[in-house]
């Protein structure tokens, strides 16, 4: 039997795709003596995982359901195959990304706050400029919404969830740049080189990116100055990928707009400049957080775990000890 280690307080219905070759073992969130298992499908409690692994035994191979791997690889050694859990995330994540940008475009968080104080302010509510009244229009209404489509989309870091988000975006009539750390031809997506020269093409900025030491600081005082006066920046990948100080100078400057799931710091203080900096929307690192996301993981851990008892290579190997 495979030892197969997870979450004490995991539901029985999780399991229920789980090899009757596997050996479930219920690991406590502080492991009181050191426990001997196969495969450890890692805690979304990211403090106790550290913690944890410290009283693991013969652990061959290490599955995140999490996208991002950048708080593992520190403490995780290289005698263990680690994999992350690309692919899970593709319909919540881009589905968040999806829902920040309709919410901008529509100014909802805006008129939300004028519900909160019982003003109807339509005509008066919109002054930062970023919208206008061009040709036939001018001075017959006033502009208090944008439209989606006929928008470029520069998509930075072009993987599963960068092409789940462009598969709902594309219905809007909407323009796709994709990014990538390499260049490909189908779909063309241009190497990460090419970030400067395709900023200022793009009305709507997505980050998707891991974390690494390439992409820490990928986006600062230079990159966002490059984009549109009015562009969006939405960041759905990890908070250091943009320079905070950065944002929130671009921000107050009314340069740009911007819809972020994550920051830096996370969480923020509650006197952090960011959270009055105009025309952003933030919301606490709950773009992947859904119902149905937890069974699209561990659906994905049984195949993976099959694959290991079968002698198979796994899928989405993030760092191959040989196990």
């Amino acid at each position: 039997m495979v030892r197969i280690g997870v979450d004490e307080n995991l539901a029985p219905e999780l399991l229920a795709n789980f090899p009757a070759e596997a050996e479930i073992v219920r690991l406590p969130r502080t492991i009181p003596e050191p426990i001997g298992i196969d495969f450890w499908i890692v805690p979304f409690y990211r403090k106790d995982a550290a913690l944890a692994f410290q009283q693991l035994r013969g652990v061959k191979v290490a599955q995140s359901l999490m996208a991002g791997v950048d708080w593992i690889v520190p403490w995780l050694p290289p005698t263990v195959t680690l994999c992350d859990g690309r692919g899970v995330h593709d319909i919540s994540a881009s589905e968040w990304v999806m829902a920040a940008i309709m919410a901008t475009m529509k100014r909802i968080p805006l008129y939300r706050d004028l519900q909160n104080q019982h003003q109807w302010r339509g005509f008066a509510s919109v002054t930062d400029g970023f919208l206008s009244e061009p040709g036939p229009a001018r001075g017959q209404y006033t502009v208090l919404a944008e439209d989606l489509s006929g928008k470029t989309v520069l998509i930075v870091g072009y993987g599963s969830i960068g092409a789940a988000i462009e598969a709902r975006l594309s219905p809007f009539g909407v323009t796709i740049l994709r990014i990538a750390r390499t260049a490909r031809a189908e779909p063309p997506v241009s190497a990460i080189a090419s970030l400067h020269a395709q900023l200022p093409q793009a009305d709507i900025v997505v980050l998707i990116v891991p974390l690494t030491d390439a992409t820490r600081g990928l986006i600062g005082a230079p990159e966002l100055a490059l984009m549109k006066h009015g562009a969006l920046l939405v960041n759905a990948a990890r908070g250091p990928v943009v320079v905070t100080d950065a944002l929130v100078d671009a921000l107050q400057q009314l340069h740009i707009r911007a819809a972020v799931d994550v920051t830096d710091p996370e969480p923020l203080a509650s006197d952090h400049p960011l959270w009055s900096a105009p025309n952003l929307l933030i919301t606490p690192h709950i773009g992947g957080s859904t119902p149905e996301f937890i069974h699209r993981a561990f659906r994905f851990a049984a195949q993976q775990i099959s694959r290991f008892i079968a002698g198979q290579p796994l899928e989405n190997v993030v760092t191959d000890a040989g196990y």
